[in-house]
């Protein structure tokens, strides 16, 4: 077991953000030692996003049941989990990143004592655009998602990286961020 445990960085952000975008930007260019931590979600594998394990709400179910899970929750209709992995690794030292929720961040913190939050965020007027472009969402959702993100406040010590722009410039940004090792 390494003698400091590793950093987990928490990613949030609105949907359109481009958390995914920046994300896979990022596990290209950094070394083996951070893990990127794929979730574990009720939703096809198909459905576009992030590369994630797809499981039946039944699957899902009987995997919380079992421990498989460091974190999980509910959100906008789906289950998300973080496998009991993330843990692992960060008892080996290593850094991790997971995409997670702003809503089960409390939670989080208080399960991982190296936690870093990191949001990313946009201009209401990117985020809609983004949002638009998937087609993952009917006109009356994405107004929804628009009024959630625009009533978010990040917390107090909470990164905020803004990608309203080209993906190379907030990507180049969240490496900084990734790689600087707390004070």
């Amino acid at each position: 077991m390494a003698d400091k445990s590793g950093t987990l960085w928490y990613v949030m952000g609105p949907s359109g953000a481009g958390k995914d975008s920046l994300l896979a930007y990022a596990r290209q260019r950094l070394p083996g030692g951070v893990m990127f931590a794929h979730r574990y979600i009720t939703r096809p594998a198909d459905a576009g996003g992030e590369n994630h394990v797809a499981l039946r709400t039944e699957e899902f179910d009987a995997r919380e049941a079992g421990g498989c899970f460091a974190l999980a929750w509910r959100r906008h209709g789906l289950a998300y989990g973080l496998g009991v992995e993330a843990e692992w690794w960060l008892g080996q030292g290593m850094d991790v990143v997971v995409n997670g929720s702003r809503s089960s961040l409390p939670l989080a913190m208080a399960r991982f004592p190296t936690l870093r939050p990191l949001w990313i965020t946009a201009s209401p007027e990117t985020l809609a655009a983004r949002l638009a472009g998937r087609g993952r969402e009917s006109a009356d959702e994405i107004a929804r998602r628009l009024r959630e993100a625009g009533g978010f406040s990040p917390p107090d010590g909470c990164e905020v990286l803004w990608n309203d722009g080209e993906l190379e410039k907030a990507g180049e940004r969240l490496l900084d961020l990734l790689t600087r090792r707390p004070a």
